[in-house]
């Protein structure tokens, strides 16, 4: 375990004050401080140095962190210099982890990660790791219901395919429909949802059930990295950029846009805001086992490996952050709210970054 010293793993969260109106933040993170753990890969050397390290390429591998809902109890649960970890997930029962890892001078692609890497499976604190696949092998794997099956990707070939994960033996195969990455499997087990190639347009949010093998368009646009909640098979929480909103900001800016967090229902007819803000990039968005919650990481960078990880409640959704000002995303959601909206943070009062957090209210593995 790497130590950074006195009270290393007690990570501290600041209050960004925006106005009289906007609720306490310190109230969210007492609210969650006990709700569980989140499971995020992050940089050691942004981690231990306390710093943010600017150059992608100058920031090492990344390995895994625990740390309660509100940035507490952080530690490192993996510690390899010669390997990378990342992408993990909690299995339903909050008991397992399932993860990837690849050669340190391998580096993670943001949209891609699950494509490469050995898939392993270890006990919820990190202990007991085991690869269950080679590299590139089960891709963008992600559990079944019960716990023991995955289902995965595999692209090239056109299919996706459900495992039993103790004998590896493909229980179910079906064609992949044009999703390329990003697979989740819903929590009651009937649909699988993705990022997809639709029409000849990439970047579609779609889900496909597993026993009639139908597939549903939830959004077409500039979508990305959709997860189910995890207490609602019927809600995929995603990102979505859509360019043209801002040309205040010149035209470099405006034709690219910004990426917010969004959510659809799973029959393609509903779509609203979790959250966005002016300048940032939002993704992997995640919520708590119980849907109160999301956690996401944002960044002024698309591509971003790392983001600065946020909480906020589900219930004050829609959030616009308010500043800078976004006037034209609060045109689209006139409803929206200003926060809380709960920073994560290092003692120091840098900005907790990690990749694809995810989130147990199972207390396995935070001692």
């Amino acid at each position: 375990m790497r130590l950074t010293g006195g009270l290393a793993w007690a990570v501290i969260l600041t209050s960004r004050a925006v106005g009289a109106e906007v609720p306490d933040e310190d109230a969210l993170a007492k609210e969650v401080a006990a709700r569980g753990w989140l499971i995020f890969a992050a940089h050691p050397a942004e981690i231990d140095g306390r710093k943010l390290i600017a150059n992608q390429g100058a920031r090492g591998q990344t390995d895994l962190y625990l740390s309660r809902p509100d940035g507490s109890g952080l530690r490192n649960i993996t510690n390899t210099a010669d390997l990378s970890e990342y992408g993990a997930r909690f299995s339903h029962d909050g008991k397992r982890l399932l993860y990837y890892r690849l050669t340190s001078k391998k580096g993670i692609s943001h949209d891609l990660w699950g494509c490469f890497g050995e898939l392993v499976i270890a006990n919820a604190d990190g202990s007991n790791p085991v690869a269950v696949g080679k590299d590139g092998e089960l891709p963008f794997a992600s559990w079944g219901p019960d716990d023991t099956q995955i289902a995965c990707l595999h692209k090239n070939q056109g299919k996706i395919r459900l495992y039993d994960l103790a004998t590896k033996r493909v229980v179910k195969e079906m064609p992949n429909q044009g999703i390329y990455q990003q697979l989740s499997w819903s929590p009651d087990g009937k649909r699988l949802c993705g990022t997809a190639n639709v029409a000849g347009q990439q970047w579609n949010i779609v889900s496909i059930e597993i026993e009639t093998q139908k597939l549903t368009l939830l959004t077409r646009a500039l979508n990305c990295t959709p997860d189910w909640l995890q207490n609602d098979p019927n809600r995929v929480i995603y990102s979505n950029r859509t360019p043209g909103m801002t040309p205040r900001l010149g035209p470099n800016v405006n034709n690219y846009g910004f990426t917010i967090l969004m959510q659809a229902t799973a029959d393609g007819k509903g779509r609203t805001l979790v959250y966005g803000a002016l300048g940032k990039h939002v993704y992997f968005g995640c919520t708590s086992p119980d849907g109160k919650y999301a956690v996401f990481a944002d960044d002024p960078a698309d591509g971003l490996i790392v983001g600065e990880m946020r909480l906020v409640r589900m219930a004050d959704t829609p959030i616009v952050a308010p500043k800078p000002p976004f006037p034209e995303l609060k045109e689209r959601y006139p409803n929206a709210k200003e926060g809380p909206v709960l920073d994560l943070k290092l003692p120091n009062g840098t900005p907790l970054r990690g990749f694809e957090p995810h989130w147990t209210y199972a207390e396995t593995g935070g001692k």
